[in-house]
């Protein structure tokens, strides 16, 4: 058991395929942690759902197990924060209870709509690279509206996850500046919404679901309802804080909230997020999005939508015998692969592969790209794969990042958490590729950690973000790049950004042809 010194603040994760809570003292220590899982559900090709409350049972269920297992008092929990997996949309009726299964982020059922709001021109959408994407708000939106009639007339609130979670534990309604800025196409330099979009799509009357009120990062949303307290095994005087979007969370858990660093969230897709103390246009990044999470900051966002999940797609399909000798070792298959990888030469002696298994997301925003491997003979085997996945991947990241420079952020240092961490190989690549130091926390639980920061901060327990961030932040590791790697991923890069153009019209005529077959 961690040494105990109260106070302490609870970070609670809502994930897409479960909800994490840790404990957490004032320090950053995790004293806790407890997981419960929960299923997606896919009706139709290209649509996500999920029943909501599944997110509530979860989080009753692992603040409970928290607290029991560090016997804490509840007066010692001075404050809790929610981040989510944003644009998860949910219908609520007049007694605050969903009316259907949410529309998670993945669900894109709503591309027509989102085209549609693309083509209005809408000074906002600068905010957004000019491109309205159709997991967002507004699109789910139109689509509910468009397609179940009578669900968005019953519906007296669309919210997200985050928002209807705060709502069940204080009796609040409140929307969350992060959210709304950076999936709702609300922008603070306009005033908020456009009432101009809104009126162009005949979405007028959707406000009237939003909360009327938007709270910053960290603002305090209410104390906890007394019956809620009860049933969590908390203090009804413990705070609410205002937590965030699961990947500015993690962002905050990697003290990355200063100008110049960038925070690498890797798992099965992998988000890149820039902080700058200027508004940087032109990139092909989403944002910039203003006072997002810091007010005077901007961030940009930059995704891929595949990293981890190829890597775990050829394990699957692949790796038989490494599994079986994984099994025999008392090691996990990727250890084995990473081995076997690892002695392989940078550029995979020829191997060059492009990481659009589900599309590409930045900076070529292309949901038709593929993905490719070329430069193929008769030498290459199971090991020369897996590491051309590693250094795939590391060039979509570089990519991104020299799209963003070239609009006017430079990186200086990358921050990382998540799934990716545990490959020491796959982190020294990205350091390879990208020729810039990775420093790894010694709490990958980066999301869970931001919400306690949120939660310590709103408790007035640290002044600001920045500060708390800075001291319940701690660097585990850093990997610093090989110079003598340099000059063959500058080679291989080039060639990884040259690929596109010459394969995209092929990509989309394929893509397309099984599209229409499905």
């Amino acid at each position: 058991m961690a040494d105990r010194t109260p106070p302490y603040v609870l970070g609670i994760d809502i994930g897409t395929q479960s909800l994490r809570t840790g404990l957490f003292d004032l320090a950053g220590q995790p004293l806790a942690f407890a997981t419960q899982e929960y299923p997606v559900l896919h009706p139709r090709p290209g649509w996500a759902e999920q029943d909501p409350q599944l997110w509530w049972e979860a989080l009753v269920s692992t603040v409970r197990r928290c607290v029991e297992t560090e016997r804490v008092t509840p007066s010692e929990i001075v404050a809790l924060s929610l981040d989510n997996a944003s644009c998860t949309v949910v219908t609520i009726d007049d007694k605050g209870e969903p009316l259907r299964p949410a529309l998670i982020w993945m669900d894109v059922r709503a591309h027509d709509q989102a085209e549609r709001v693309t083509s209005t021109g809408d000074s906002i959408l600068r905010f957004v690279g000019d491109i309205e994407s159709p997991e967002w708000m507004i699109p789910k939106a139109m689509w509910i509206k468009e397609n179940e009639p009578k669900t968005y007339l019953q519906a007296d609130k669309i919210v997200e996850s985050l928002d209807w979670l705060n709502y069940k534990l204080t009796g609040r309604w409140v929307a969350c500046v992060n959210n709304v800025t950076c999936k709702w196409n609300y922008a603070t330099p306009e005033g908020g919404w456009s009432s101009n979009l809104l009126r162009e799509l005949d979405m007028e009357d959707l406000p009237e679901r939003w909360p009327s009120e938007v709270l910053p990062v960290a603002a305090t949303v209410g104390t906890l309802l007394p019956s809620v307290a009860e049933t969590l095994g908390l203090s009804a005087d413990t705070l609410v804080i205002q937590g965030a979007i699961d990947a500015y969370a993690g962002m905050i858990g990697l003290n990355t909230v200063r100008p110049g660093r960038l925070a690498l969230i890797t798992g099965s897709s992998t988000c890149h997020l820039a902080v700058s103390d200027e508004a940087i246009f032109g990139s092909m990044s989403w944002g910039p999005y203003p006072d997002a999470v810091i007010p005077g900051l901007w961030i940009l966002e930059g995704g891929q939508v595949s990293t981890g999940s190829i890597a775990k797609w050829f394990a699957d399909q692949f790796a038989y015998q490494e599994q079986i000798e994984a099994a025999d070792k008392d090691t996990t298959v990727y250890e084995i692969l990473d081995e076997e990888a690892s002695m392989i030469p940078p550029g995979s002696e020829g191997l060059v592969l492009l990481d659009y298994w589900q599309g590409n997301r930045s900076p070529l925003r292309d949901p038709l790209a593929r993905g490719v491997i070329w430069g193929l003979s008769l030498k290459h085997s199971r090991a020369h794969l897996f590491r051309a996945i590693y250094e795939g991947t590391a060039y979509g990241t570089r990519h991104i990042l020299e799209n963003m420079a070239q609009a006017g952020f430079q990186c200086t240092e990358m921050y990382a958490c998540g799934g990716g961490t545990k490959s020491e190989l796959w982190m020294q690549i990205h350091a390879d590729v990208c020729q810039l130091p990775i420093r790894i926390t010694e709490v990958q639980e980066a999301m869970t950690l931001g919400s306690a920061i949120c939660a310590a901060v709103g408790a007035g327990q640290y002044p600001t973000l920045a500060e708390a961030a800075e001291q319940m932040v701690k660097i585990k590791t850093e990997v610093e790049p090989d110079p003598a790697n340099k000059e063959v991923y500058d080679f291989y890069f080039q060639k990884y950004v040259a690929s596109y153009p010459g394969l995209k019209d092929l990509m989309h005529e394929v893509s397309t042809r099984v599209q229409s077959q499905d």
